[in-house]
């Protein structure tokens, strides 16, 4: 049932975008995000104690990010800039990528489908890991946190826009991969269909009851799916 679900998705569809962090790359696994969370929060605090003691309480680097505005622009730059920094130096130490994730790179790009990263991390932290791994030919496009803007993050829609408009796909046509609910809420409200990538316990219902058109547990589903689709030209041709 999952395979001729997710089949039926990716079938109608001219370009997949995948979110990074858990699709592709456990950005955190060698360098844990608490500790991150932590780093930011002590930056935040020397900008504005208060806001910074607030930022302790979570172990979540973009929601420390995301509290950085009510500290001011100052505050704000000297967050993204540390997170950007963080992120980098993360994915140099994250390891391999994520099971199944290559293939499924590799199977959207030879199915003629055009190929984007779209994430909350910085597009610097995505391509450095891109690069390390070689895996930079299989992506047509980059697309990561809007620098200063927070707000601009998934489940916000701008991120799937941008892409939409560098791959030159109608977001209509385009089906975004990702492992958490806000990326299943940014595909709905630009219209777009997703998958719901359920990488740890109790994720399938949250992804689902999220509106996720199809929810996979492995990487290796999608692979599988897109590579079926190779000789299905009929959907990847249109418009061009």
């Amino acid at each position: 049932m999952e395979s001729s679900a997710i089949a039926d998705v990716l079938g109608a569809t001219r370009a997949v975008l995948f979110d990074f962090d858990g699709p592709i790359c456990d950005v955190f696994a060698g360098q844990p995000a608490h500790d991150v969370a932590r780093h930011l929060a002590a930056t935040l605090a020397n900008c504005d104690r208060s806001l910074g003691d607030k930022a302790y309480g979570t172990e979540d680097p973009m929601e420390v990010l995301r509290l950085a505005p009510q500290g001011g622009e100052a505050a704000l730059r000297r967050v993204e800039d540390e997170l950007i920094k963080a992120e980098v130096s993360a994915v140099r130490s994250a390891g391999l990528p994520v099971s199944g994730a290559v293939a499924a790179l590799e199977a959207a790009h030879t199915s003629g489908r055009k190929v984007a990263i779209v994430s909350n991390n910085s597009a610097a932290c995505v391509r450095t890991f891109l690069l390390l791994h070689g895996l930079q030919h299989l992506v047509d496009a980059v697309v990561g946190r809007a620098p200063y803007q927070p707000e601009a993050m998934k489940p916000a829609p701008d991120s799937l826009l941008r892409a939409s408009s560098e791959l030159a796909v109608p977001l209509r046509d385009c089906t975004l991969i990702g492992d958490s609910v806000t990326d299943v809420e940014a595909a709905r409200v630009t219209g777009g269909r997703s998958v719901g990538f359920a990488n740890k316990a109790g994720k399938e219902r949250a992804l689902a009851t999220a509106g996720a058109d199809v929810v996979v547990t492995t990487m290796l589903a999608v692979a599988d799916a897109l590579a079926h689709l190779r000789n299905r030209p009929d959907v990847t041709d249109r418009g061009r």
